[in-house]
């Protein structure tokens, strides 16, 4: 039985560079960084990577986990930058108050926006895309009251929307 999603790991070539942006930028909460020890050879099993070493963080954003890799063995290849379009898993989706107020303080802070944030027709959302240091997708949406967007990520909302009394 599938009992839900507990966190999303992404690879990095520059750990301290993607911390920045994950922890200081988007404000996610660093619960631990390590290591990988020479000869983890479960590690190295689950990854399929013969002699894999990591250096490795873990974050919090809300109801989701996040792991940040940053492979001293193999070293990383990077790749062409993905479009929105292209095969796999193409961004990473944080909820937000004040869509406008949060992506003029990221623009000054230098992200890379693909657009300015748009309301998405009638569904009562407000979106945008950004790029994080390694060219991931990263979106921002704001979920307005009465909207059709579940909200139960959201502590202390039921899944329709409305606040515990």
């Amino acid at each position: 039985m599938i009992n839900g999603v507990h966190h999303v790991s992404l690879a990095t070539a520059d750990m301290r560079r993607c911390l920045h942006f994950y922890r200081d930028l988007i404000g996610l909460t660093v619960l631990g960084e390590g290591r990988t020890q020479p000869g983890n050879t479960s590690f190295e099993k689950v990854v399929g990577l013969e002699g894999a070493r990591v250096l490795g963080a873990q974050l919090r954003a809300g109801n989701v986990w996040m792991e940040v890799f940053q492979y001293e063995h193999p070293l990383p290849t990077v790749g062409p930058t993905p479009r929105a379009c292209d095969v796999g898993i193409r961004h990473i989706c944080f909820d937000v108050t004040d869509i406008d107020a949060e992506y003029a303080r990221l623009k000054a802070a230098g992200v890379e926006f693909i657009s300015q944030p748009q309301t998405m027709g009638n569904h009562g959302v407000k979106a945008v895309y950004a790029r994080d240091p390694d060219g991931n997708i990263v979106e921002l949406q704001e979920i307005f009251p009465g909207s059709r967007v579940d909200k139960s990520h959201i502590h202390g909302l039921n899944p329709a929307g409305a606040t515990h009394g």
